[in-house]
C-alpha cells in the first residue's frame, strides 16, 4: 500500500495573534477541520471569520487558563487575619482576577464551591456570575467584586444570586444510569444524625456537642482532614416572624413552592443584603428612602448597620412590605456550614463525628442563633436524615509516612481533626509521634473527649498532651503560652521533621504563628526575622498546616 503525505494544514491564525506556537498550531489544526468537508476549505465572508475568530479567541483564552496575564503567582494577602483593606492594597497593581482573589474571604473554606483563586477565576472568566457566595468575606466581599465587575461592564443579572426554587434545585447527574453519583455542594446526599452528646460539663459558659451521623446508603466518603458540608433549615420561629412582617401568608407561592417553605431551606435570614435595602429604598419614600440607599451602599446612618439581620431590616422599616417573590430574590443563598470532621473512617466505617459550638447570643431584646449550630443542637431529632457532602481537605491530611511526628494544636472545637488524627494512627498502627495541645476556658467543665485522650495516652497513641486553661487563674494562660513554656521540647520535635496542624480561630492561628517564631527563635538560635523565614519554609514544604476560621 503506497503511503501518500497530507496536504499541509492551512494557515488560519496569523503569527500575530496572541497565542503561542503550540496553540496557532493546535488552532490551525481544530479551524481546518471544522472549515473543511472532502478536503475543501469552505469560504466564509469577512464577517463570518471575524466572528468565528472572536469565538476561537474567547474558547482559548479560557482553555489558556486564568494564569497568562503575567502575574507571578504570589498572592501576599492570602491571610484571613488580614483587613480587606490591607489585602485589596496589596494587591491594587495585580490582575483584575488576583485582585478579585484577595477580595475573598482567604479561608479557602469551600462553602462557596471553590478556593478563594479558583472563585476569582470563575467570576473572571465569567462562568460563575454569583458575588454573593462568600460567607466569611459577607458584605465587605460582595461589594468589593461588585466594584471590580465593574472593570467588565454592567453587573450580571445572576450576581447577588436569586434564591428561587429552581436555583436552589440540585443539578441532574450526568448519567444517573451508568455513573455512580458522587455527593457534592452541588449534588448533596442524605445522611442520618443519630445523636448528640454535650461535651461541657455542669457549670460551663459554653455549649458544645458531640454529633454523631450514620453515612449508611449515603454513597458519602471522607479522610481524615476533611470538613462535612451540611444544609441547614432556619429557625421555624424566625421565619414565622419574617412572615409577619411580610404580612404575607405562608404558602404564598415562590416557583412552585411555598413561601414558607422557601424561607425555611433556601434563603438565609441572617445579616441583610445591600439588595434588600436597595429593594426598601424601590417602595418607600422620603427620609426612610435616603436611610434605605445609604444602607445599600454601605453606610450605617444610625450606627445599627452591623446588628441587622433580615427580620431586624424589615422591622426597621415598618409598614413597608416587600413583594413576597421580590423579597426572595433580594435575599442570599442559605449556604452550607462546614464542620471539621472529628473521626477516622478507618476508625468509625460507615460513621461520622462532629464538635460543634452551639452559636447563641443577644441584641437588644431578641435572641439570635447559629442556623447550624441550633440546628443540631436544638432542631433536629435522633433519625433525621441531613442534607450533606464532603468538602475535601487540601493541605491538611496526615503526613504520608506514618512514621512522621505531628504536632497539633487545636482549643475548643479546634480539636475536632485531631481528634480524628489520633484515631486513625491508632487504627493504622502509625508509629510516627503524636503531641496535641489543647485549651479551653475551665479544665473542670471544657476539657473535651478527657477520658478518651486518656486512654489514648494508656495506648501510647498521644505520646504527650500539653493543657491550657484561660479562666482557672487570674492571669489568662493560652495554648501559645503553653508553646512557649515548653519551647525546648517542641523545637526538638520540629528539628526532627514534624509536621504541626493548627485548628481554630483566625485570632488563635495568628497568636500560635507569633508563639511558633518566640520558639524558633529562642530554641533554635536564630534572630526573629530567620524565624519567619524559617516558619515560612515550614509552610511552604508542607510542614505547617492551618485550619482556621
Amino acid at each position: 500500500m503506497t503511503q501518500t503525505t497530507p496536504p499541509p494544514i492551512p494557515t488560519l491564525i496569523p503569527e500575530s495573534a496572541p497565542f503561542s506556537a503550540e496553540q496557532r498550531t493546535w488552532l490551525n489544526g481544530f479551524l481546518a477541520g471544522l472549515l473543511s468537508i472532502d478536503g475543501g476549505v469552505i469560504p466564509l465572508s469577512a464577517a463570518e471569520t471575524a466572528a468565528l475568530m472572536n469565538d476561537v479567541a474567547g474558547s482559548a483564552a479560557t482553555a489558556r487558563g486564568p494564569l497568562d496575564d503575567g502575574d507571578d503567582g504570589n498572592a501576599p494577602w492570602h491571610d484571613p487575619a488580614m483587613p480587606i483593606t490591607d489585602r485589596m492594597q496589596l494587591a491594587e497593581a495585580r490582575p483584575l482576577r488576583r485582585r478579585m482573589m484577595a477580595a475573598m474571604g482567604q479561608q479557602d473554606c469551600g462553602q462557596c464551591g471553590y478556593n478563594c483563586e479558583d472563585y476569582a477565576n470563575a467570576i473572571f472568566l465569567k462562568s460563575e456570575e454569583r458575588l454573593n457566595l462568600c460567607v466569611p468575606g459577607g458584605k465587605d466581599t460582595t461589594r468589593m467584586l461588585k466594584s471590580l465587575y465593574a472593570e467588565f461592564g454592567a453587573i450580571p443579572a445572576a450576581a447577588m444570586a436569586p434564591a428561587t426554587a429552581e436555583a436552589r434545585a440540585p443539578k441532574p447527574a450526568a448519567d444517573a444510569a451508568t455513573t455512580k453519583s458522587i455527593p457534592t455542594r452541588d449534588q448533596p446526599a442524605e445522611a442520618a444524625f443519630v445523636a448528640r452528646t454535650r461535651l461541657n460539663k455542669k457549670g460551663s459558659q459554653k455549649e458544645t456537642w458531640h454529633i454523631d451521623i450514620d453515612l449508611a446508603g449515603s454513597g458519602i466518603d471522607y479522610a481524615v482532614g476533611d470538613s462535612f458540608g451540611v444544609f441547614p433549615h432556619n429557625e421555624p420561629a424566625l421565619v414565622d416572624a419574617v412572615l409577619a412582617a411580610l404580612h404575607a401568608p405562608p404558602d404564598f407561592p415562590i416557583a412552585g413552592r411555598p413561601l414558607r417553605e422557601v424561607l425555611t431551606d433556601s434563603v438565609s435570614l441572617g445579616v441583610a443584603p445591600d439588595m434588600l435595602f436597595q429593594l426598601i429604598s424601590y417602595i418607600t419614600g422620603g427620609e426612610r428612602r435616603q436611610k434605605a440607599k445609604a444602607l445599600a451602599s454601605g453606610g450605617d446612618p444610625d450606627g445599627d448597620a452591623k446588628t441587622l439581620d433580615v427580620l431586624a431590616a424589615l422591622e426597621k422599616f415598618p409598614g413597608v412590605r416587600p413583594d413576597p417573590e421580590a423579597l426572595i430574590e433580594a435575599l442570599d443563598p442559605l449556604q452550607p456550614r462546614l464542620y471539621s470532621i472529628a473521626s477516622s473512617p478507618k476508625g468509625m466505617p460507615g460513621k461520622m463525628a462532629l464538635t460543634i459550638d452551639t452559636v447563641r447570643y443577644k441584641i437588644g431584646k431578641r435572641n439570635r442563633f447559629g442556623v447550624a449550630s441550633t440546628y443540631f443542637a436544638d432542631r433536629i431529632a435522633p433519625g433525621t436524615m441531613i442534607k450533606a457532602y464532603v468538602q475535601k481537605a487540601a493541605h491538611f491530611g496526615l503526613p504520608a509516612d506514618p512514621a512522621t511526628p505531628i504536632v497539633m494544636i487545636g482549643p475548643g472545637t479546634g480539636i475536632a481533626p485531631f481528634r480524628a488524627f489520633l484515631h486513625e494512627r491508632m487504627a493504622t498502627g502509625a508509629k510516627g509521634c503524636n503531641w496535641l495541645f489543647f485549651g479551653h476556658q475551665h479544665r473542670d467543665h471544657d476539657f473535651f473527649y478527657e477520658d478518651e485522650l486518656s486512654g489514648l495516652r494508656a495506648a501510647g497513641v498521644l505520646t504527650r498532651l500539653s493543657l491550657a486553661w484561660s479562666r482557672d487563674d487570674v492571669q489568662k494562660f493560652y495554648v501559645q503560652d503553653r508553646m512557649r513554656e515548653v519551647g525546648r521540647e517542641l523545637w526538638a520535635w520540629l528539628a526532627e521533621g514534624a509536621h504541626v496542624y493548627v485548628c481554630g480561630a483566625i485570632t488563635m492561628g495568628k497568636d500560635v504563628e507569633r508563639a511558633m517564631v518566640d520558639v524558633i527563635a529562642a530554641h533554635g538560635a536564630r534572630t526573629i526575622d530567620q524565624s519567619v523565614a524559617f516558619l515560612a519554609e515550614l509552610k511552604k514544604s508542607n510542614r505547617y498546616h492551618t485550619d482556621v476560621y
